[in-house]
């Protein structure tokens, strides 16, 4: 069971659905390669799907905890750039953040895609639970002059 409504309030185009299905199955060398770093909560705890369809649009990764969208981007692309910023609009235009990985930084560098996607602000953090708003405490923790680096900050 999904822990947020945004899961499911999404646009969804049920023809899709084989489709989605088909790219999942495909075997994406790229695609298999960082959905094993994504999946079971393996990247700072948040639950992702592969190839989720979102309005017209399958993704290749989506976190609904954090409302992200993760595209790896091949040569294919190259000549869809038009296409890609009117994808991006729309998912854009429902709450998402897109982030655009290069097929070719998957490939040759995981190691720094991983790292790279874990410190992304838009990922870090625990996963928000239904309903709950956690502050902001950043500016609060820099303005005390608390290192958040060295692990001994003191909340007392």
């Amino acid at each position: 069971m999904r822990k947020t409504k945004t899961y499911k309030s999404l646009p969804y185009n049920p023809a899709l659905k084989q489709r989605a299905k088909a790219l999942r199955k495909a075997g994406i060398l790229h695609e298999a390669l960082l959905w094993l770093e994504l999946k079971g909560k393996k990247l700072n705890g948040l639950d992702f799907d592969r190839q989720k369809i979102i309005g017209n649009y399958i993704v290749d990764f989506y976190c609904a905890e954090k409302a992200v969208v993760i595209e790896v981007d091949g040569s294919s692309h190259d000549s869809k750039q038009l296409e890609d910023a009117e994808r991006d609009r729309y998912l854009q235009s429902l709450g998402l953040t897109v982030i655009r990985l290069l097929v070719k930084d998957v490939l040759q560098n995981m190691g720094g895609v991983v790292a790279f996607l874990k410190d992304h602000p838009a990922l870090k953090g625990a996963p928000l639970e239904e309903g709950n708003n956690y502050p902001d405490l950043t500016g609060t923790l820099q303005e005390n002059g608390n290192d958040f680096n060295t692990g001994t900050d003191s909340y007392d």
